[in-house]
């Protein structure tokens, strides 16, 4: 499928229920391009914006990669990107810290949902964050707390409002630092 409009999470749940965001797919982002080759994977797919998606036939598509060399070297960039993606945050998820992980996924969230005159909001609960940074909500509301005393964010029950992008970011783990 191709993301046309909107953000959707895609994220994986552990057998207690827990979820870890593995990916958020944007306007002209590609989703499923691993099925063609690897069959169904153990993800669940969430929109988190009024989202509008493309549906490729798979079975066009495979046959149009078997017959002509570009369309099959397009999905081989495409799974490449995917790959790096992942690898990134896999790397965030297993060595970031909450605080990182939780700054990380705020300013991902508020770039892909530009507010209106400039504002960056991630439109997301605690909860939410929770699951998407692989913890609970305990934890990710104290973490909320500290960046809030600290003037990094404002929060309502819905939202996280980014005050200091740079110091938001300057809080975040980069691995590409690696």
């Amino acid at each position: 499928m191709l993301v046309v409009r909107g953000l959707i999470r895609v994220y994986m749940t552990s057998p207690e229920g827990r979820q870890v965001t593995v990916r958020y797919a944007r306007a002209a982002d590609v989703l499923g391009v691993a099925v063609l080759v690897g069959g169904p994977a153990n993800v669940s797919v969430q929109a988190l914006a009024e989202s509008s998606l493309f549906r490729i036939s798979s079975r066009a598509l495979t046959g149009a990669a078997r017959r002509d060399a570009r369309v099959a070297w397009a999905l081989a960039e495409e799974l490449n990107r995917r790959l790096y993606e992942t690898l990134q945050q896999t790397a965030v998820n297993t060595f970031g810290s909450v605080r990182q992980r939780v700054a990380v996924h705020l300013l991902d969230l508020a770039s892909a949902q530009l507010h209106p005159r400039g504002r960056m909001v991630a439109r997301v609960s605690q909860q939410e964050l929770a699951d998407a940074v692989g913890s609970v909500r305990e934890v990710v509301a104290r973490v909320l707390r500290d960046l809030r005393v600290a003037g990094i964010v404002a929060t309502s029950s819905d939202s996280v409002l980014i005050l200091d992008v740079a110091r938001l970011h300057s809080e975040s783990w980069d691995p590409a630092g690696l």
